[in-house]
């Protein structure tokens, strides 16, 4: 039983702030510094067959020493100290790193290249936080907040959507401070469904409604429009993956991902997408504005790289229409030099109604050496991680053992497809067991605070319409994307961007074959994406990964601060030490943040923050 003065003593230390009880431990190691460097004439006066022994332990304990201080002094005064965290200028609302224009001018770029995407050109360490625009609003529940938005939420105004005249564009205005996406009586007022159908019948299928079964489960949207096609091809179960140039003036990946779909910027300039060969089953590109049969092919190569065997590129385009000929619907028809450029990748011009085109990559490997197109080398060695590596003159992919047409592969992981992937089955088992049980345990512990309008008891079902608030994740630390799994297993109404960062083992191709969004990132350069895209970020092992490649858990955490929505979560499981840190620096930048103990006997720790709505 305590004492009366240990029970008050330790009644004043709870009250200790972070702070004070920092200084104590810095006052206490400097203490024993200063007590071991006075002890040091004791240890001349030992004999000489200990002494050795005895110095070498003190210079151990001594740089400990030393190093604990440093420690101490950096989560005190250091780097994880923010001081006066305030509110970045107006002209940062729709602020996005890396593609800073006049920066890249003033560089030398040109031919298109100013536009990429140029971390190292116009990295800016301002700590401030990005403010929403003055009339923003939080978005609206699924599924209404997939066809309705808030017009003052983006940067693109209600006459630069009204002027745009291709089908994925034609909008309509329910209230003035509001854009939709449908008309009042649910019909698409783009004819989404139509064309959707119309691509069906071209490769063969009686309705949209079978793409799964032809094999067809993942979708690059180039362009995406206003992410009509894409949010339709949601609704039908498949995975479609915006993918849109930035503007400053307002962007598609911004219109995109403020209805929730999944979107990141990419550019077809100069580099290669951030995906692997072999990555996906359809490609789409509607009045994209890409000259594809520029640069000697170079885009339709890259193309062909992200393309699976027996997958599809559809391209909707008035310019390819002019260049075809006028008798329509028949194959063969397409004049040079696109119809050349198709010929040398082994595409098979399926079919053309109107302005669409429909090609399909060959599911023989062996036709680019058979000498029926001998211009386009096949890359030589593995296929490099493809991390915005400048574009290549050659095939990839026709060695790698994921080369299997997209009607062949089952529809889970087996172990065949799994030691392809180099994964055990075992690991992938504990793994996705691991997942199952983790979203369980966020859904009953955080349900009241995140995943629904009003709170609910846990372990009761979800509640009807209007759903969830958060309509998607973010993982930064993917691994096979046992999350994802988990959340589409338990019947969960969100998506998930699967981010495998680089310094880790590449599960992408893993993640992808799972039929999930996903991309290669590297956390120490800033996100593909605009301001308050995301409703909830998570990371597993993701603060330690950071530390082992010498990222600046400030940078990043002002980096999640800047793609999360206000009121938006954050869940992040890792060690205590490297959660205490974050915990302490998540306050300064308002974040409401608390630590929870797993129990579990580890030193686990999981940090759940939500970020203030900051008007100034």
């Amino acid at each position: 039983m305590k004492s009366p003065w240990l029970n008050k003593l330790s009644r004043n230390f709870r009250c200790r702030s972070p702070l004070i009880w920092l200084l104590l431990c810095l006052v206490s190691v400097l203490v024993v510094i200063a007590l071991l460097g006075s002890s040091s004439s004791t240890f001349n006066s030992v004999t000489s067959s200990v002494k050795n022994d005895i110095y070498t332990n003190y210079r151990k304990l001594k740089e400990q020493a030393r190093s604990d201080y440093l420690e101490l002094k950096s989560l005190a005064v250091g780097e994880n100290q923010i001081k006066d965290v305030g509110v970045c200028g107006k002209e940062r609302e729709n602020y996005v790193p890396c593609y800073n224009v006049s920066a890249n001018i003033l560089a030398g770029l040109k031919d298109g290249e100013e536009l990429d995407r140029h971390c190292e050109l116009s990295r800016e360490h301002q700590y401030c936080l990005i403010r929403p625009p003055k009339d923003y609003k939080i978005p609206l529940s699924w599924p209404a907040g997939r066809d309705v938005i808030w017009s003052g939420n983006v940067k693109l105004t209600k006459d630069q959507f009204l002027s745009s005249g291709s089908i994925m564009k034609r909008l309509m205005l329910l209230e003035e401070n509001q854009i939709a996406f449908h008309s009042q009586d649910g019909m698409m007022v783009d004819d989404v469904k139509e064309y959707s159908h119309q691509i069906a019948e071209m490769i063969g299928l009686g309705s949209d409604t079978e793409f799964l079964q032809a094999g067809v489960r993942t979708v690059l949207d180039i362009g995406c429009g206003f992410g009509s096609f894409s949010a339709h091809l949601l609704s039908l179960n498949l995975m479609a993956l915006c993918v849109a140039a930035y503007g400053s003036s307002g962007s598609h990946v911004q219109v995109a991902l403020e209805r929730g779909l999944p979107a990141v910027i990419g550019n077809f300039i100069s580099k290669q997408l951030p995906f692997p060969s072999l990555s996906y089953d359809m490609v789409h590109c509607a009045q994209c504005g890409i000259i594809w049969d520029s640069k000697d092919g170079l885009f339709l190569i890259e193309i062909d790289r992200v393309l699976k065997p027996g997958g599809y590129f559809v391209l909707t385009s008035s310019t390819t229409q002019q260049q075809g000929s006028s008798t329509g619907a028949k194959k063969g028809i397409m004049s040079t030099p696109l119809e050349d450029f198709t010929k040398k990748l082994c595409w098979s011009l399926l079919e053309q109604q109107d302005e669409t085109f429909i090609w399909q990559k060959t599911v023989d490997s062996q036709c680019y050496t058979s000498g029926k197109q001998d211009t386009i080398p096949i890359c030589k060695g593995q296929d490099m991680q493809p991390y915005y590596q400048p574009l290549v003159h050659c095939i990839s992919g026709t060695g790698s053992d994921r080369w299997i047409p997209i009607h062949s592969r089952s529809d889970s992981m087996n172990s065949t497809e799994l030691k392809v992937h180099g994964v055990y089955p075992d690991n992938f088992f504990e793994d996705s067991e691991f997942w199952k049980s983790t979203v369980r345990n966020y859904w009953s512990l955080l349900s009241p605070l995140i995943f629904s309008d009003h709170p609910k008891r846990p372990g009761d079902d979800d509640p009807l319409p209007p759903y969830n608030m958060v309509r998607n994740f973010l993982d930064m630390n993917a691994h096979y994307g046992g999350l994802n799994a988990a959340l589409l297993e338990a019947g969960k109404s969100v998506w998930v961007m699967n981010v495998v960062p680089l310094g880790v083992h590449n599960t992408l191709p893993l993640i992808l074959d799972r039929g999930f969004a996903g991309i290669l990132h590297n956390w120490c350069e800033p996100f593909p994406t605009y301001p308050r895209t995301y409703d909830l970020l998570h990371g597993n092992g993701l603060l330690s990964h950071l530390e082992s490649q010498g990222c600046s858990i400030v940078e990043v955490l002002f980096e999640m601060d800047r793609i999360l929505r206000p009121e938006g979560w954050i869940i992040l499981s890792d060690k205590l030490g490297p959660i205490e840190k974050v915990r302490m620096i998540a306050t300064q930048m308002r974040w409401e943040a608390r630590v929870i103990d797993l129990q579990d006997g580890s030193d686990q720790r999981l940090l759940v923050c939500q970020k203030s709505f900051v008007r100034k």
